[in-house]
């Protein structure tokens, strides 16, 4: 009777020892702020508006680990995008992460919806932490470079002597005809860091069209020391159009930050080219933050960008973009914003 009891009781306790062994995480961002937008587009004037994601995109996630024992831990992570203006969601719900994996001696490998080695060479080089207009977010997108990959696989290697090493591929899931190739991306990224020290390079294949593949190029330094921080990046796309016709994006990045307290400003400049008509687009970020605990801040930011006469680039942020008409060339958006951003 007692061997029964005790067994009862250690089959019962089973599910906690479970539960100790299984860490799961709800957590996100939210950040809204109210700014004036000007296009300088013909026929267009400036507008007040509610914005969400200005400094970081609001988010909501759930992440999780599993102890498997001998070092070997599973994992999972689901995030989706929240407009804090709206309440709305995209069409996608976890379109910004959604994979699962294993981590271990060897690394991590993960399957699902990744960011794309690039992407982290990208993150590490913009002082703007990929917040406020003027990121090189706007470099990620329709024949640019590619940030976030589905139907993905991926590795990233654990750090040894400062050395990251990143590889992934992600499937295209299309049939290759005379007009198409399969889609399939494949990327790899080497990563150093140290003592407040980075350097970083990625490099992207894209199978587009049978006649050639479009090729994404990443690079990034930056140092910190005390209160001060330098950043910089250069980002490139060379997509294989129809026809075979070349329409290479270049984009770079160079900014400080100094931080003094609960304070910290930050000044960015950034240049873009398009090889077609040799568009060329200058832009300044001048932000400022102020952290009132260590989940809450304030901030207040001003961004403007010159184009050339052939030029109709777009002041990009981490949630938002000022988007100019297709025919507003030599048009130079500016805004202003002030908001506040708090995670949980």
């Amino acid at each position: 009777m007692k061997h029964k009891i005790l067994a009862i009781a250690l089959v019962s306790a089973l599910p906690l020892v479970a539960q100790a062994q299984t860490s799961v995480t709800m957590y996100g961002m939210i950040d809204a702020s109210i700014g004036v937008e000007n296009t300088d587009a013909p026929g267009e004037s400036s507008r007040t508006v509610v914005s969400s994601g200005t400094q970081s995109a609001s988010r909501l996630g759930f992440r999780g680990t599993e102890d498997l024992g001998n070092g070997l831990k599973a994992l999972f992570n689901i995030e989706a995008a929240v407009a804090a203006d709206t309440g709305a969601t995209n069409s996608r719900l976890f379109d910004r992460r959604a994979v699962v994996g294993l981590q271990g001696a060897f690394g991590t490998v993960t399957v699902g919806r990744e960011y794309g080695p690039i992407a982290a060479v990208a993150s590490a080089s913009d002082i703007l932490g990929q917040g406020f207009y003027g990121t090189n977010l706007a470099a990620f997108g329709t024949n640019r470079l590619t940030r976030r990959l589905d139907n993905s696989v991926n590795y990233q290697s654990n750090a040894l002597n400062g050395f990251t090493l990143r590889a992934a591929y992600g499937a295209g899931e299309r049939n290759e005809t005379t007009t198409q190739d399969t889609g399939d991306i494949t990327g790899v990224a080497l990563e150093y860091a140290n003592a407040g020290f980075y350097i970083g390079a990625g490099y992207q294949n894209k199978e587009d069209l049978p006649s050639g593949d479009s090729k994404e190029y990443g690079v990034g330094l930056g140092y910190k020391f005390g209160d001060f921080e330098v950043r910089g990046g250069y980002l490139a796309s060379d997509p294989e159009l129809a026809g075979g016709i070349n329409n290479k994006y270049e984009q770079m990045n160079a900014g400080v930050s100094y931080g003094f307290g609960a304070n910290r400003v930050y000044l960015n400049y950034q240049q873009q080219e398009q090889e077609i008509g040799d568009a060329e687009g200058k832009a300044i970020t001048l932000a400022y933050t102020y952290t009132l605990s260590k989940r809450t801040n304030v901030y207040a930011s001003y961004a403007k960008l010159r184009n050339n006469s052939t030029g109709v680039f777009t002041l990009a942020g981490s949630g938002n973009a000022i988007a100019l008409p297709a025919t507003a060339f030599g048009a130079d958006p500016q805004v202003y914003n002030i908001g506040v951003r708090h995670s949980f």
